[in-house]
């Protein structure tokens, strides 16, 4: 059976043919770490999560590789580091930001049921993958240097535009472009830009300086995937100018016509009704919501709609899905063994296959369990990543908590803070890790760490 996927550059349902079958690679653009997730920031987490299990399914989980990268150095995160740490210097306020939104976003993501992607490369570990492919655009004149900038000429690539099927004009018109009198051409981007005497720096051929936003997504694939690879995945926000720039440096960069085979975009989340906007104070914390849900009621929630498709985000969605998943997992066994090919319904297969109409096949499992199909049902809750353990766990929750040692936990929240002020984050977060699965909550404030049990 074969996948079709909408595709952003045909703009139609294409067949999925990987280059090779037995490397099917995926590059989604991943979080920039200067604050908590908001809802908005968890609908392409679960979308390209769903498409990571489907794709492991269909070819073999050896044979899929998934990468979402951090973005950790941005002119956001320079300033609310200031503003957040004024006690450290930059360098350290913006490795303690950095670290801590990290890991907040890695712990909601796995809440929300979500696999570990492959590869998760940090911007600031490949700055000599970005200065070498800056060096080459530099050289074969798609690229120019003023005014202490190294500047990607769009003019020299004859099909800017292309993805946003829009002509320069039009871009112009409605984008996010930075006018500057540094630039030949207003839709011209930033390569690399120097650094103020108070931001972070890297030595580079044209001083003192950082990347620009794009190149840091096209030097990481360039790494990890070469050439061209499968599919490159983000929000319907990043078509311009973010994917539109990250097509033309990598293509003029390769001498290739393309960056990816497919550009896979999930549409916006709007909040009861209204679009998300912190200018506007309409926004919500991923944390907020998952202290009251579980991930698998929001990812029900969110797969309820179809991905391409705007979501109104509200609170009686998630009663019902909260509804639907207690009603399902009064009738299954407790869910602990992988999906197998022979086990999947078809009719849920299909669904997905055909660009991952979730809400068919959540109708097709709605039939189930009028059915009393329950082994179907549960076999396509696992691949859907809607598992929910915290239903069976509840029942023995007041049992668990009866043998924590509360002396024990307050040592383990010494050690973890202890590990934190000497900047050792990977004991930190095991010591966290450890806590969770007791049960216990942990609750970072200015003069210490409080805890409570997981409701």
């Amino acid at each position: 059976m074969d996948l079709y996927l909408y595709n952003s550059v045909s703009r139609e349902k294409d067949k999925f043919i990987p280059i090779d079958n037995k490397n099917v690679r995926m590059y989604v653009c991943g979080p920039t770490v200067y604050d908590k997730p908001h809802i908005g920031n968890a609908r392409p987490v679960i979308v390209f999560d769903l498409l990571y299990r489907l794709l492991r399914y269909k070819y073999g989980n050896d044979y899929v590789k998934y990468i979402r990268n951090i973005t950790d150095v941005d002119d956001k995160i320079n300033n609310i580091a200031l503003k957040k740490y004024p006690q450290m210097n930059l360098n350290e306020s913006i490795s303690r930001l950095t670290k801590d939104i990290e890991y907040i976003f890695k712990d909601n993501a796995k809440k929300l049921n979500c696999l570990d992607p492959t590869l998760e490369p940090k911007a600031t570990d490949h700055i000599g993958q970005m200065i070498s492919m800056i060096e080459k655009l530099l050289e074969i004149g798609t690229a120019y240097v003023s005014d202490g900038h190294v500047i990607f000429d769009i003019k020299s690539y004859d099909n800017y535009g292309a993805l946003s099927k829009k002509s320069q004009k039009d871009l112009l018109a409605g984008a996010r472009v930075e006018i500057a009198k540094y630039k030949s051409d207003p839709l011209d981007f930033v390569l690399w830009k120097p650094s103020k005497s108070n931001e972070p720096y890297w030595d580079s051929p044209w001083g003192k300086g950082r990347p620009g936003w794009h190149i840091e997504c096209s030097a990481m694939s360039s790494e990890y995937f070469g050439n061209v690879f499968d599919i490159h995945g983000g929000g319907i926000d990043l078509i311009f100018p973010h994917h539109e720039n990250e097509i033309a440096q990598s293509c003029s960069y390769h001498s290739t016509k393309k960056m990816a085979n497919f550009f896979l975009h999930n549409g916006s989340l709007n909040l009861e009704g209204k679009k998300m906007s912190k200018s506007t104070g309409n926004i919500v914390s991923l944390c907020d919501i998952l202290d009251n849900f579980s991930g698998s009621v929001i990812r029900l929630a969110m797969l309820s709609t179809h991905y391409r498709q705007p979501i109104d985000w509200t609170e009686k969605n998630l009663q019902q899905s909260k509804s639907i998943l207690k009603k399902w997992s009064d009738k299954l066994n407790p869910i602990s063994s992988k999906v197998h090919k022979e086990n999947l319904p078809e009719e849920v297969y299909n669904s997905l296959l055909d660009d991952l109409n979730t809400p068919q096949a959540l109708s097709h499992m709605h039939s189930y369990y009028s059915n009393k199909e329950y082994e179907k049902l549960q076999n396509s809750i696992e691949i859907l990543g809607l598992v929910d353990y915290s239903y069976e766990q509840t029942k023995n929750k007041e049992d668990s908590r009866k043998n924590i040692n509360e002396s024990e936990v307050l040592a383990l929240i010494n050690e973890r803070n202890e590990a934190r002020k000497h900047k050792d984050y990977k004991k930190s977060d095991e010591i966290r890790n450890k806590l969770e699965k007791m049960g216990i909550k942990l609750q970072d404030i200015d003069n210490g760490t409080t805890w409570e049990f997981f409701e």
